[in-house]
């Protein structure tokens, strides 16, 4: 029996864990599942900090977080063992509680493959996950070993787009012409602010402190308040070191990663480096740039949208180019009906 044959609601775990950009990239998948299936029950693991991000997403019906990465150092320290093991227990116990019809690992590595072989089946029940690696992602086997069936899909894809094939190729759907997030839009009553993402996970793809102080410098001639997010000390010291040079900018609190997206809800727009939280402010169909050193924003940069947009350079992008790009964005959102 094919699942649009059947009688009872679809019961679909997704396995998506980490990290914060990838999480953002799975939304749309979730999303077209639900819009295939208005009926079906979508459960959702994830990393423990994530989990706030994923509970928003209209599409999901209930989070399953866990702690993997932490559990995989705790477990050989002797004094974390036994916590570690019962919390692990919990974890399974809670997983387990449903038997799922449709299992996908969007994740494809070993971590995730590992979770969506501990999910239990319905009598039916199959489990699905990438065929294959795909250019800049990584991809283990163990993802294709526990697989009922293995979803081949493009290898020079779009993250998002690989998420969405694999959703749609799994459940027999036609992917639909739009993409919807599931985390709503930005607030009717923007203020007159503009955050700058200016903290990523890797160093090589910052910005330099000199463009962010000019591109803030243009933002308050042009009457905007300037944001200032941080996620630890390090970008804290950068955000302080920002805001001393630009007067009135608002260092934000290093807040939840839920508060920080009702933050940015109200927020006019984002600039940011590529990294979670510019990924968030796509996910809010905020005006954005997200800044590029290397030429990989075909892979996780804005799409789709006319007030997001990417700037690529080698070894970096100008002011002047930033700046066009955000003044295009915000007139190309004015323009949008």
């Amino acid at each position: 029996m094919s699942v649009r044959e059947r009688q009872a609601p679809l019961k679909v775990l997704i396995v998506k864990l980490s990290s914060l950009g990838d999480v953002v990239h799975a939304m749309p998948a979730v999303m077209d599942i639900q819009a295939a299936f208005p009926h079906a029950q979508i459960d959702w693991v994830v990393e423990r900090g994530f989990a706030p991000l994923a509970a928003r997403c209209a599409a999901v019906h209930r989070v399953i977080p866990c702690a993997l990465r932490r559990w995989r150092k705790d477990f050989f320290k002797a004094e974390t063992r036994a916590h570690t093991r019962a919390e692990w227990q919990a974890f399974k116990t809670d997983l387990q509680q449903e038997a799922y019809d449709v299992i996908i690992d969007l994740q494809g590595l070993t971590k995730s493959a590992l979770v969506a072989w501990l999910a239990r089946k319905a009598k039916g029940g199959k489990r699905y996950a990438l065929a294959n690696r795909t250019d800049g992602s990584g991809y283990e086997l163990p993802t294709r070993w526990v697989a009922d069936v293995a979803v081949p899909v493009a290898p020079h894809i779009h993250a998002v787009t690989r998420g969405r094939v694999l959703c749609a190729q799994a459940l027999a759907y036609d992917l639909p012409k739009t993409m919807h997030y599931g985390l709503g839009h930005a607030a009717l009553q923007r203020k007159p602010v503009v955050a700058l993402v200016h903290g990523t996970s890797r160093a090589d793809k910052e910005w330099p402190l000199a463009n962010w102080f000019e591109i803030g410098t243009r933002l308050k001639q042009h009457g905007f308040d300037v944001a200032l997010p941080h996620g630890n000390e390090a970008e804290r010291v950068r955000s302080e070191a920002l805001a001393d040079m630009l007067p009135g900018a608002v260092v934000w609190p290093r807040w939840s990663l839920d508060q920080l997206t009702t933050e940015m809800a109200q927020c006019t727009g984002v600039i940011g480096v590529d990294s979670g939280l510019s990924h968030i402010a796509v996910a809010l169909d905020l005006p954005h740039v997200q800044i590029y050193n290397f030429d990989t924003a075909w892979r996780t940069g804005p799409e789709g949208l006319i007030h997001q947009c990417s700037v690529v350079d080698c070894p970096t992008p100008t002011v002047d180019a930033v700046w066009d790009a955000w003044l295009t964005c915000l007139q190309a959102k004015d323009a949008a009906p």
